[in-house]
């Protein structure tokens, strides 16, 4: 598969399960939760979703994901009857830590308190 259109698909994957995740009434998910990247394999029968969910409660986090994961059969289903795509990819849900790591890194950034370096004067001649 080209390049392209592996990119392409991996998007309209990412696009369908978000879709399907927001008409799911599932109270185990998250409200907060967002599709950040899809990996469709190149002979479409694995998709590797990486899921962000906005709480500080890690059991609420891991929660989402193993609700997720539970309901992947459904959520495969949906995406099928959505994109009408011969060959269905299994789904993987997998927790993505980037936005809670960027954040972190951030708060150590500001405890530092470096102050930027004095600019030099300028040197009359």
């Amino acid at each position: 598969m080209s390049q392209i259109r592996s990119a392409r698909m991996n998007e309209e994957v990412k696009k369908t399960v978000t879709a399907v995740i927001r008409d799911m009434k599932d109270p185990r998910i998250s409200p907060m939760t967002t599709i950040t990247t899809a990996e469709v394999t190149k002979d479409l029968k694995y998709a590797k979703l990486a899921v962000s969910v906005y709480d500080k409660d890690d059991a609420v986090r891991k929660g989402t994901v193993d609700a997720l994961n539970h309901a992947a059969g459904f959520i495969a289903h949906e995406v099928g009857q959505r994109m009408l795509i011969r060959s269905v990819p299994a789904l993987k849900f997998t927790l993505d830590e980037s936005i809670a790591y960027s954040v972190h890194i951030q708060e150590i950034l500001n405890t530092l308190h470096i102050t930027p370096a004095e600019e030099p004067e300028a040197e009359e001649e």
